[in-house]
């Protein structure tokens, strides 16, 4: 008798709380130890909430959300999507929204859920807006330009990109700046994620 070989569909994980938890906090270099001593938890407690066998309360999340560096709107579930899109598609209204949108940068995710080695993010970088101090993260990331244009400034080295460029960053420091009369969008594919 032949073994049967799995479906990729049932490879597929939904999203849920638990597992965007578990990639956010391993995508921050955080053991379940670390995560338990920040929210003054314990580990069996923190795990359980990462498999969804445990419900955090509304002052958990926050304190999850500020450990994480993220919003706590994040955390909160997402738009109604069938049982057959769930893990496949993301449709334009029904995108979750990322970051913080300080400096004049708004975030959505792509992706349908933060389970994979990897996050697609559409950005909007508002006009006249910037990064007031140089970042970095331990990831690679390409972005592409949609339409607008923007600075650059990697590792040292200064750049203008538009429509149609992309670029990439392994973990240096960076900044940038839209100094122009409109928004510019980009297309973030980022490694690990970082949301």
């Amino acid at each position: 008798m032949t073994k049967e070989r799995p479906r990729i569909s049932d490879a597929v994980t939904p999203r849920s709380l638990g597992a965007d938890l578990r990639a956010i906090r391993k995508g921050r270099k955080l053991t379940l130890t670390d995560m338990a001593e920040a929210l003054d938890r314990s580990v069996g407690w923190v795990s359980q909430v990462e498999r969804d066998i445990s419900t955090p309360a509304i002052a958990d999340l926050r304190r999850m959300a500020e450990v994480l560096g993220v919003p706590i709107s994040l955390l909160f579930g997402e738009a109604a999507v069938t049982p057959e899109e769930r893990g496949y598609v993301v449709r334009a209204g029904a995108r979750r929204a990322m970051g913080s949108a300080a400096n004049g940068l708004t975030e959505e995710l792509l992706s349908p859920d933060l389970t994979d080695s990897f996050e697609v993010i559409h950005s909007t970088f508002a006009a006249y807006s910037g990064l007031d101090a140089p970042i970095r993260r331990e990831t690679q990331e390409v972005g592409f330009i949609i339409s607008g244009r923007l600075n650059l400034n990697i590792g040292g080295r200064r750049f203008s990109v538009g429509p149609g460029d992309s670029f990439r960053i392994r973990g240096e420091y960076y900044t940038w700046d839209n100094p122009y009369d409109t928004p510019a969008v980009v297309v973030w594919v980022i490694s690990p994620p970082v949301y």
